[in-house]
């Protein structure tokens, strides 16, 4: 890079000197043609136009020089080593992190394996002959030794959230430690040598070790594996870490939030009906703002699958509701101590914490405690939406919304929607514009069907695909 670029006053001196040497020259000559045709006493000598000339010269010399010698000083200082972005391989020296190791036996989160705050319930071993034996993907990350005992490549094949998750660990191991890269001494395993209940068998685990085997990196190994996005990450013993992943079926086969069909609303009417026979227009008990029982329109449905499978978390409250949700749907949590309500992902939901449950004597939405957090696989999902943007589903406050972790921003953005909804409202109905009777029976026939739609809405498709873009991740649902 030419040096003038950097420091602009350096380019105006260069051609000022340039251009004062330039007239230097054309005056000399100027001078020696009009020396023929004029008096040697109008004329300046030539002697002292050479002077005139090397004086400028000179001091043009020397300002570059001068400006040679501070552009040598300065420009050093202008460049600092560059920091790697990491996780991943860069020059220059590594992000400064705040990091902790894990203490032996620690694991991180504090939960059950198999329950969805962590890494989710089994669902079943993998065998070679199984149907799922192709959803598990080998991992040739030269980045990655494999111990591969066996002598089959079994501990290449995990599957694809794992995959990921383990090669983005790889990574930050190398920057952690130049020269040490990640070893994999288990992946899937089709020997059974481990405990019966194990996600080895599925390939959403795997145990890891340094390649150097130095077990004082053990415990900051672990912090690596819970940064890198591991669902569960335990330090289970001094010879190596153990981590798992979520099912690749349970976080991209239905990211976002719905209910089961099952699930009941209690009608303006004060009758129960299942969310999957709920109408647009129907008017369900939902929870205003300040956290009062209110009856809200049904403006649309978010996404309405009545065949779908589906993994949903069950919350069971001491009075005896429950509620079943999928893990990316926002429900109310009452925080005693702040004295406040707030949003929160179901499955980051645990035991102890208190949703707001309807009182049958007295109609208001008082809190209750979660005795358990379980998991249920379910056929059928429904998410209807209220103007209200919240719904009472089983006597348990929720929220219309899942995905992102604000309430108040989901609300925002369908704020279009609702307002299509009071406009379609103010113009007269379809069969009012007809003069057939019978045309206009058909008509209604047509809008129950388009009402029963089968996937998702089109604007909340829209939503889901945006939000990876205008959004950061801590703010979605993983």
């Amino acid at each position: 890079m030419d040096n003038s670029d950097c420091v602009p006053w350096a380019s105006a001196a260069s051609v000022t000197c340039l251009s004062l040497d330039a007239k230097c020259h054309s005056s000399s000559s100027d001078s020696s043609s009009d020396c023929s045709t004029s008096s040697s006493s109008s004329s300046p000598a030539p002697e002292s136009q050479n002077m005139r000339h090397i004086a400028h010269t000179q001091r043009c010399a020397s300002r570059l020089t001068t400006l040679l010698a501070v552009l040598l000083l300065v420009l050093p200082l202008s460049f600092t080593p560059a920091h790697s972005c990491g996780p991943g391989r860069g020059l220059g020296r590594r992000r400064e992190r705040n990091l902790y190791p894990l203490v032996l036996k620690q694991t991180i989160p504090n939960l059950s394996e198999y329950q969805n705050g962590a890494s989710g319930p089994l669902e079943g071993e993998i065998r070679r002959d199984s149907p799922k034996f192709k959803d598990l993907v080998p991992n040739y990350n030269r980045d990655i030794l494999f111990r591969d005992e066996e002598g089959t490549g079994a501990d290449r094949l995990m599957s694809k959230r794992c995959k990921e998750k383990l090669n983005v660990l790889a990574y930050s191991v190398m920057n952690e430690w130049p020269g040490v890269r990640l070893l994999v001494t288990e992946s899937w395993d089709e020997d059974y040598q481990h405990g019966q209940e194990s996600l080895h068998y599925e390939g959403r685990a795997v145990t890891i070790a340094t390649s150097d085997r130095d077990q004082a990196k053990y415990g900051m190994l672990a912090r690596l594996a819970v940064e890198a996005g591991f669902d569960w990450v335990s330090y289970v013993s001094r010879r190596h870490i153990y981590c798992s992943v979520k099912s690749d079926s349970s976080i991209s086969s239905h990211v976002h939030g719905c209910f089961t069909p099952e699930s009941t609303a209690l009608l303006e009417s004060g009758v129960q009906k299942p969310l999957g026979e709920l109408s647009i227009g129907d008017r369900v008990l939902s929870m205003a703002a300040n956290g009062q029982p209110v009856f809200s329109e049904v403006i649309l449905f978010m996404d309405r699958n009545l065949e779908q499978m589906q993994n949903f978390v069950q919350l069971h409250t001491d009075g005896g509701a429950v509620l079943t949700v999928t893990p990316a749907h926002l429900v109310s949590v009452w925080q005693p101590d702040r004295q406040q309500l707030a949003f929160v992902f179901a499955d980051r939901v645990e035991e102890q914490n208190h949703v707001l449950v309807r009182d049958a004597a007295t109609g208001e939405l008082k809190p209750q405690r979660v005795i358990q957090v379980g998991s249920v696989r379910s056929k059928g999902v429904v998410a209807p939406l209220t103007r209200e943007g919240t719904i009472v589903v089983n006597s348990v406050a929720a929220s219309c919304y899942a995905v992102i972790n604000s309430q108040s921003l989901a609300h925002w953005g369908l704020a279009p929607m609702r307002f299509l909804s009071t406009l379609e409202a103010w113009l007269p109905a379809k069969e009012q514009l007809r003069s057939s009777p019978a045309k206009a029976k058909d008509t209604s026939k047509d809008v129950s069907q388009a009402e029963r739609q089968n996937g998702i809405h089109w604007y909340a498709n829209a939503l889901y695909k945006v939000k990876d873009y205008v959004l950061p991740q801590s703010w979605r649902h993983d």
